[in-house]
């Protein structure tokens, strides 16, 4: 097994080792590699402690040094070294109170997850590969280094990485290694919201949303996101679909790109059906104002797993939106772009074809059409450049106060008025047909 170490890694690795040490790369890095993709970064292992790292470079930065970890920088690009180890008593669920240095890397590597992840390789030594994790890589499959119970009762979330690195490589939890992890899936409950956040991203953006079945399956959203045990036990019994509400909404990630926001807004587009379901006298289910309402729970849902405003507000946005349906006239387009917001389009679009074919064939070629229609009108509206906003309006606040007009609810009412006017003959976007119209018309209150 040859494995093409980049050069910076390469000149660290030399070094430590011509100093008398010994160094390899390890972890994701060398999985990675070994399956022809390329590998976020690359970490290495050594025997030389800390403070010996830090002698032989001359830029280091103490990121980690408690734990044995420097990080070497090579022309601007930071490299984490760190010392072999022997992790203490883990107290928290997540890291250990204590680290022992040892010289032995096999000890190193009998800590760390997944067999997959306990491999480490140098150009003088090759593979070292004590837990068969090449095994495990051909058989596709995530299995614990040692005790699957050992593992997760160290740090939990190993529980839902497990999930994750199925996800992102389209591999199977061994057997022994899934079925520890309902059993322990309530100590998640200790990890911290933006741990939690980083690995449902990730498992979300993979080639393999479709895992978010095996999180439930597992126990992992009882704890992390109970909205979504209710959307997996709530049916939709109604001619569009043909899945109940989580299902649906597996169907519907698969069907978007592997975008955060669009990924987000499609896990959590349907999340308020389970509270808003009725049923009418012929037994057929019924949602009504479930993107309100979905939007308002997604901003809870995003704000406890400590998401940024800028994604919580475009994942809302876009939940507010999904199921609107306005008049196929340019008009009412505009209308709705300016309402929903530029911003949000044409992701909404997108969000509006995954939810189509994530439901069954009831309808389907037509609602494929007024979708197709939908985006023809509002590409030929962006193309002509026609005016949306009041930033695109021909007047502003200051030739109205050249007319004698003061700053206030009036003159903000007038630039309203007009806008409205324009969304509906977009051709009287100028100053002198605006200006006309105001002299004629009767001003708005």
């Amino acid at each position: 097994m040859i494995i093409q170490l980049p050069e910076k890694v390469k000149f660290i690795i030399d070094t430590l080792t011509e100093a008398g040490y010994e160094a390899y790369a390890v972890g994701g890095c060398v999985r990675d590699s070994i399956l022809g993709r390329m590998p976020e970064d690359w970490d290495i292992t050594t025997s030389a402690s800390p403070q010996q790292v830090k002698m032989l470079f001359p830029r280091t930065v103490d990121t980690g040094i408690r734990h044995g970890t420097v990080t070497v920088l090579c022309d601007r690009e930071g490299f984490e070294v760190t010392t072999y180890r022997i992790d203490g008593k883990y107290e928290d669920k997540r890291h250990p109170k204590e680290v022992i240095f040892t010289s032995d890397l096999i000890e190193d590597l009998r800590r760390r997850d997944f067999t997959i992840n306990a491999m480490a390789y140098n150009e003088q030594d090759g593979l070292v590969d004590a837990f068969d994790g090449m095994g495990d890589l051909k058989r596709r499959q995530i299995r614990c280094v040692g005790n699957p119970a050992e593992r997760f009762m160290e740090d939990a979330l190993r529980l839902m990485r497990a999930v994750r690195f199925a996800a992102q490589l389209g591999f199977a939890i061994e057997e022994e290694t899934r079925e520890m992890i309902p059993r322990l899936a309530d100590n998640l409950a200790e990890i911290s919201a933006e741990r939690i956040q980083t690995e449902l991203v990730k498992l979300l953006v993979s080639d393999h949303p479709e895992k978010m079945r095996t999180l439930y399956e597992t126990g992992i959203t009882r704890v992390i996101l109970p909205e979504f045990d209710k959307m997996m036990t709530t049916p939709q019994n109604n001619l569009h679909h043909c899945y109940n509400v989580g299902e649906h909404t597996i169907e519907a990630l698969l069907h978007i790109r592997k975008d955060k926001v669009l990924r987000l807004t499609m896990l959590l587009h349907d999340v308020a059906k389970p509270v808003c379901r009725t049923q009418d006298e012929e037994g057929v289910y019924h949602f009504y104002g479930h993107p309100q309402a979905g939007a308002q729970m997604a901003k809870e849902i995003l704000q406890r797993l400590k998401f940024d405003n800028d994604t919580i507000a475009k994942v809302t946005a876009l939940i507010t939106w999904h199921d609107h349906r306005p008049l196929l006239e340019e008009a009412n387009i505009r209308h709705a772009i300016h309402q929903i917001g530029e911003e949000n389009y044409p992701a909404l679009f997108e969000v509006k074809l995954a939810d189509t074919l994530a439901k069954n064939q009831y309808k389907r070629q037509e609602k494929l059409e007024y979708l197709a229609e939908y985006q023809r009108i509002y590409q030929e509206i962006m193309d002509k450049k026609q005016c949306l906003t009041l930033k695109e309006l021909a007047v502003k606040g200051d030739d109205l106060i050249k007319l004698g007009m003061k700053p206030g609810k009036e003159l903000g009412a007038v630039l309203e008025w007009m806008l409205k006017h324009v969304l509906n003959v977009p051709e009287d976007n100028t100053k002198e047909k605006l200006l006309e119209l105001l002299k004629t018309a009767r001003k708005p209150e």
